[in-house]
């Protein structure tokens, strides 16, 4: 068992699976960013079998911590992300999934999941 997730084989390539740096629950933070104008969409977590079915399908897929399974997302929604590539950060211990989003990628509705929510920098003026 790893953290809360039952271990399970993934197909991902041996080679990238070793070089992948997961927390004690098994899973990477996934940055998902608009590919053509680098605006950051959401945040989600993946884990080997996650990023094994992103880079076969070209589907950004996901694993819900609250839910413990895989979500393809837009399935539901029909707001799809087709992917246009994958990096590992130089620590490999994120993931940067770089989409074409259809519709808002937020389940609220907003364009991003950060859309609105800005905090205040340098105090109260």
């Amino acid at each position: 068992m790893t953290g809360n997730r039952p271990a399970r084989p993934s197909d991902l390539d041996p080679a990238v699976a070793a070089r992948l740096k997961r927390n004690a629950d098994g899973l990477l933070p996934a940055v998902v960013q608009q590919y053509d104008s680098g605006e950051v969409l959401m945040l989600a977590w993946m884990d080997d079998e996650a990023l094994h079915r992103t880079l076969t399908t070209g589907r950004g897929t996901y694993y819900s911590r609250s839910r413990k399974e895989y979500w393809v997302k837009g399935e539901t929604s029909g707001h799809v992300q087709h992917v246009k590539s994958v990096a590992l950060d130089c620590d490999a211990d994120t993931v940067l999934v770089r989409v074409d989003q259809v519709g808002p990628a937020c389940h609220t509705g907003s364009r991003t999941c950060f859309e609105g929510r800005e905090l205040t920098v340098g105090g109260a003026r």
